[in-house]
């Protein structure tokens, strides 16, 4: 029955019913009785009658036999329709979000082998070995044969209780951590796979958003697919983070008890296991109460499990946890001179934004044994003469000079003492003056210009457009050879060389052989005036030693970014910095200077080239050698620049205390022979300089060594000393036995002249007395030699005819020296080296 018409032509719903019967409403709202009303009222009681239909309308409305309705007039097909649509629209939408997942997920699942984290950094020694972490590191990395199987049950047991059965993902563990999160109304147990956190730890990180746990599945179904379950969890337990900045279980063990991971008890295990859910929370070092709680759970779930039994358990949970924290291994250092300089390259190899995402691994040229017998004898040389000699630091360099790496470095005595400035780099950053060191790249100069190494050079008092230079000795020995004149490190010939070569000259060639600080174009440039570091100049050095090749110096190997991929390898080739033949030349001099020369101090029980430096007021002790496959250089002194009272000779016993030690490993090997030098030319032009005041001075009397001994600075060396009072001895009894026995023939005394040391007078025969030593120097008579040379020491007096007075003939008040046969292409002009 339909509801009737209202008389305003509006229905109840406010819609318009057609009706036009007008509703009589009295002032006060009531409904006013008319004629109208009342019809109304009749038609709806008629209404009200039922009707009963006819027999054609029963006819019409009954539905004609074996006829169905329309499939679009039936409600179930438009219900499945709609779950059809919502389905497949489901799947699509699905389906396109699995794409977009995948796209944005690694081809490769490799990256879990060599991942880094993001903003650290490890240094490596040669060996592989760490020097330096920083950054979120994992310290020690185990292999999975040397984790206990108790610290593996105790993760599994806590963390993924199915890991040996699911394939990445657990589903069974996700329903079983819902139901166990609602029942206690908090989170109690979480759902990840290991392999799922470790998919994390990788590639992902901790934020809490579908599409994160979508990646994280799909990337532990991938891990799962490549790698077994050993290896997976190799990665996991030397990856996740334990809390206390301890990552891995080998660190988080020293962080949290002081002991390796194999000396764990099943309560410390339990405990390690119980830290993974949330570091924060449960680190017994920041709440020991949460994490003994924790413990206790695991520890259940292990007895549950069955890889401890109920008494294990038992005695476990009632034990108090025993902490013994330790600092993380992490952030130790080793060789810190070494890592701070390997700081300051990596810039200067790799992109800033590969330095700043961080997860790099720099692998450098150190050799730790040569490092530690570099810093023992710094440290050695510091206590042992820094107070008597008046320094206080001392540094020390290695490299390989075919290679150019660098092999040991110490800055100093002590890094971490902050009062002698200790993170100063003496080997790097501190320039000082070489001193006499430099004169080696001058003679080079002259050497590869052509000059012989027998060109004889004027050393008298020299005066050069108002510059005068003085020897260490404050005396002059007239004409010697170049080659004496770097042996025995007298400074005039130097400046001389350097005015007939030029300064371009030397300069450049310094340049090509590694100093890259800024070099002066001034006389005293040959006697070390320029700044340099001991770096610049041990590197200079090298190239001498492989045979004039200049490989650059460098302490990074190879640079490997977060996922392994090398970003950086040192492969430039060496460059032809001087020509072979010039290199062996100056390695055959140099090898006079340890031989019989300033150097002997770092003799070895093979050949050895080097030379010694001193700078003004013995400031700078330098002394910088090497063998064919090392070079090594030495720097004491003080770093307020105060002078010493040692000698260069201590720098070169430093030297030869370290290179003791590591030629213990390196097989002995003979110096390049010296080439011919008859017609021999030049391979760079000499472009000498034309001073405008340029000439000598006569040689005063008390300077000339040819009539006196200027007294020299003792020596550091006890071998020296040993060698001046053996040969003391042997001077005084060939006097006796020439003076008590003048029939018997004898070998003169030592005698110091211009001829060759390898020249010495026949023995007399039995005729003719033995005549003992000239005490003065009234009759001086040029010795014979076999270039023309001024006489710079005394010659023997003449023989008489007769023997003198049985008196015994006067000694020299000062100690002779014994000269030391020399090379015979060589001979030395002096018999005693002067004390630079």
């Amino acid at each position: 029955m339909s509801l009737p018409k209202l008389g305003n032509g509006t229905s109840k719903n406010g819609k318009s019913n057609g009706s036009t019967v007008p509703a009589a409403i009295a002032s006060n709202g009531a409904t006013v009785k008319t004629e109208q009303t009342e019809q109304v009222k009749a038609t709806v009681k008629t209404a009200e009658k039922p009707v009963t239909p006819t027999e054609e309308e029963k006819t019409a409305t009954e539905p004609v036999a074996g006829k169905k309705k329309p499939l679009y007039r039936r409600p179930w097909l438009w219900a499945l329709l709609v779950v059809a649509t919502g389905l497949g629209s489901g799947v699509a939408y699905g389906h396109k979000v699995w794409q977009d997942v995948e796209a944005q997920l690694p081809e490769s699942v490799e990256g879990i082998l060599s991942y880094k984290r993001a903003k650290t950094m490890t240094v490596e020694a040669g060996d592989g070995s760490v020097l330096q972490e920083i950054g979120p590191v994992a310290h020690e990395k185990l292999e999975m044969g040397k984790i206990p199987n108790l610290v593996v049950q105790s993760f599994i047991a806590s963390e993924d209780r199915r890991f040996l059965d699911h394939k990445g993902v657990d589903y069974q563990g996700i329903a079983r951590a819902t139901f166990a999160n609602l029942r206690s109304g908090r989170v109690v147990e979480g759902g990840s796979t290991i392999t799922q956190q470790l998919s994390r730890i990788v590639y992902l990180d901790n934020d809490k958003e579908l599409w994160r746990k979508v990646k994280e599945i799909r990337l532990a179904q991938k891990i799962e697919e490549v790698y077994d379950k050993e290896r997976i969890l190799e990665r996991y337990l030397n990856l996740v983070y334990l809390g206390s900045g301890a990552y891995g279980v080998a660190d988080a063990a020293w962080v949290y008890f002081g002991k390796s991971v194999d000396k764990l008890d099943v309560g410390e295990v339990a405990t390690l296991a119980g830290i993974a859910p949330a570091p924060s929370i449960y680190s017994p070092l920041k709440d020991a109460d949460a994490a003994k709680e924790r413990r206790n759970i695991v520890l259940e779930r292990m007895r549950d499990e069955g890889y401890i039994s109920p008494g294990q358990a038992a005695l476990a949970i009632a034990a108090p946890l025993k902490l013994n924290p330790q600092q993380p291994k992490r952030l130790d250092r080793k060789v810190p001179y070494f890592t701070d300089y390997v700081q300051e390259q990596i810039p200067k190899l790799v992109p800033a934004d590969k330095v700043a995402e961080g997860g790099l691994t720099i692998e450098t040229t150190i050799d730790l044994k040569w490092q530690q017998a570099a810093e023992d004898a710094v440290a050695k040389a510091v206590v042992r003469y820094g107070e008597s000699q008046k320094f206080s630091q001392g540094s020390l360099t290695a490299i390989d000079p075919r290679t150019g790496e660098i092999k040991a470095m110490v800055g100093g005595d002590d890094y971490f003492n902050k009062e002698k400035n200790g993170q100063f780099n003496r080997v790097t950053q501190a320039k000082r003056q070489p001193g006499s060191t430099f004169k080696t790249l001058v003679y080079s100069t002259a050497i590869a210009a052509g000059f012989s190494p027998y060109k004889s050079l004027r050393d008298a008092p020299l005066v050069v457009d108002g510059y005068e230079p003085k020897n260490y000795s404050k005396g002059y020995r007239g004409d010697v050879s170049m080659r004496d004149a770097l042996t025995y490190s007298v400074n005039i010939p130097a400046v001389k060389t350097l005015i007939d070569v030029g300064w371009n000259p030397i300069v450049k060639l310094a340049k090509d052989m590694g100093i890259e600080s800024e070099l002066k174009s001034t006389y005293s440039l040959a006697l070390g005036a320029s700044e340099v570091t001991l770096l610049e100049l041990t590197s200079a050095y090298g190239t001498l030693a492989n045979k004039g090749l200049h490989p650059e110096a460098h302490g990074i190997a190879r640079i490997l970014d977060r996922e392994g991929k090398v970003i950086y390898e040192a492969k430039e080739k060496p460059k032809q910095a001087i020509d072979e033949d010039s290199a062996a030349i100056m390695t055959w001099m140099l090898k006079s200077v340890v031989d019989s020369g300033t150097g002997t101090a770092a003799q070895l029980n093979r050949p050895v080239a080097g030379k010694t430096g001193t700078s003004d007021d013995y400031r700078d002790l330098w002394f910088v050698g090497y063998i064919p496959q090392l070079v090594a250089g030495v720097w004491l002194g003080n770093d307020d620049n105060t002078s010493t009272k040692g000698a260069s000779s201590t720098a070169a016993a430093v030297w030869k205390d370290f290179m003791s030690r590591v030629i213990e490993e390196i097989p002995e090997e003979e110096f390049p022979d010296r080439p011919d030098l008859d017609g021999r030319k030049g391979t760079i032009a000499a472009e000498p300089l034309k001073p405008k005041q340029n000439y000598y001075k006569s040689i005063p009397a008390d300077q000339n060594l040819a009539i006196q001994s200027q007294p020299r600075r003792s020596r550091s060396s006890s071998s020296s000393q040993t060698r001046q009072t053996r040969q003391t001895r042997q001077t005084r009894q060939t006097t006796r036995r020439a003076t008590t026995t003048p029939t018997r023939a004898a070998s003169p005394a030592p005698q110091r002249s211009s001829a060759p040391a390898r020249s010495v007078s026949k023995p007399t025969s039995p005729s003719k007395p033995v005549v003992r030593r000239a005490t003065t120097p009234s009759r001086p008579a040029p010795a014979p030699a076999p270039r023309p040379q001024r006489a710079t020491a005394p010659a023997p007096a003449p023989r008489r005819s007769t023997p003198p007075p049985a008196a015994p003939a006067p000694v020299r008040p000062t100690t002779p020296q014994v000269s030391k046969p020399a090379p015979s292409a060589a001979p030395p002009s002096v018999n005693k080296p002067p004390k630079e």
